[in-house]
């Protein structure tokens, strides 16, 4: 059997000669980390970080009944997004169990962008490719053409309004400027003359933007920016920062805290699910309003002392008793000390409860806190 050569970013040899180390992410050979986890980490946390997330999915939805096709396709009510506007959702299966989680921009009049993360770009484009038919709406997979990257950071802006050719774009109909570009918003912006979409969204519990540009600038894009952010401390970070990152801001990550196994409101994300609007009859809401099997775990943040973490996989114990399993964890680099999260029993899922994290065959107590475990309000 063959299997297929990872993809390379467009950003590969920037990378390559930036001294990064590799990692397989999804099929794509992402960078892990330039210099130290542990420096990429806290420069995002005081200054800001350059991150190539280009492995992700871009996802093209446009004509008459868009809106009402995603409105069917994933569980979210499209067509009451406005324009320049995101959403964090997810597409569903038949029986509640999560395809993948999303972010949806209406990023023109009635043309949608729809961000899968890397590893679930083939289920998420076949589950939209047969959901569609029916409606006046096409699908274009844009995944190759387009290339990502992400400032994040309370740098981050002042990096943006420094970068030499990246301007506000006169003919976008969303309007905003860097300042005042909501949290969760996007605007239209030129980089010397090209199309740009800029984000306020990110991966990581910090302020930051995400830029969507063709392959051919991303290159330029990305020179631009380390040249801009120098004085401003930006680093440019790698997939083992932003797990850290994302861990300390109490995200999930597909495969870890979400997976077909796992109806949303297990994870804390029932929320984001439109149960309330009638008028929007999702694939998945017949499961999701009967809810998942009685006794399904639930999703929790754990706190230990020492420096020993427990990692994903491991099993959480009160007593002989096995209650759960780790999901994610870390020792946390901004708090020192270790974090994680896991699938517990509902029964033992209250903040304060006391269980123990098998680590490698030793019992490390563990406190069950709530997410997340850091904000950068809280600074």
């Amino acid at each position: 059997m063959t299997t297929s050569p990872p993809k390379l970013s467009p950003l590969h040899q920037q990378h390559a000669d930036a001294g990064a180390s590799f990692t397989d992410f999804g099929g794509w050979q992402m960078p892990v980390r330039y210099s130290s986890d542990l420096a990429e980490h806290h420069a995002v946390r005081t200054a800001a970080g350059l991150f190539d997330i280009s492995h992700m999915a871009e996802l093209s939805v446009t004509g008459p009944q868009a809106a009402e096709f995603l409105d069917f396709a994933l569980a979210a009510n499209v067509s009451a997004l406005p324009l320049s506007k995101a959403k964090y959702t997810m597409i569903l299966d038949e029986q509640g169990g999560i395809i993948d989680d999303l972010i949806v921009y209406q990023n023109a009049p009635g043309e949608y962008l729809v961000v899968a993360n890397a590893g679930n770009r083939a289920p998420v484009v076949s589950a939209l490719g047969t959901r569609i038919h029916g409606f006046d709406a096409a699908l274009t997979d844009g995944t190759e053409a387009i290339a990502l990257i992400a400032v994040q950071g309370p740098a981050s802006r002042s990096i943006l309004e420094h970068t030499q050719g990246l301007t506000a774009a006169p003919e976008s109909a969303m309007g905003h400027t860097l300042a005042t570009l909501p949290y969760y918003a996007c605007t239209g912006m030129r980089f010397h003359e090209r199309p740009v979409l800029v984000a306020r969204t990110g991966y990581t519990g910090e302020d930051g933007f995400e830029l969507f540009v063709s392959e051919a600038d991303a290159a330029s894009l990305w020179s631009a920016l380390l040249e801009a952010g120098q004085p401003f401390g930006l680093v440019p970070c790698g997939l083992a920062a932003r797990d850290t990152l994302r861990l300390e801001a109490g995200m999930p990550l597909y495969g870890h805290e979400l997976s077909l196994d796992v109806q949303p409101v297990q994870v804390g994300l029932g929320r984001v699910i439109p149960l309330n609007t009638k008028s929007v009859d999702f694939v998945g809401r017949d499961a999701v309003v009967s809810g998942p099997r009685p006794g399904a775990r639930v999703l929790v943040g754990l706190q230990s002392e020492g420096k020993r973490a427990g990692r994903a996989d491991y099993a959480v114990f009160q007593g002989d008793s096995e209650v759960g399993i780790i999901t994610s964890g870390a020792l946390s680099p901004t708090l020192g000390y270790p974090i994680a999260m896991a699938l517990v029993d509902p029964a033992v899922s209250e903040v304060g409860t006391q269980l123990d994290i098998d680590v490698r065959g030793s019992r490390i107590p563990a406190t069950v806190v709530s997410l997340p475990f850091y904000s950068k309000e809280d600074k």
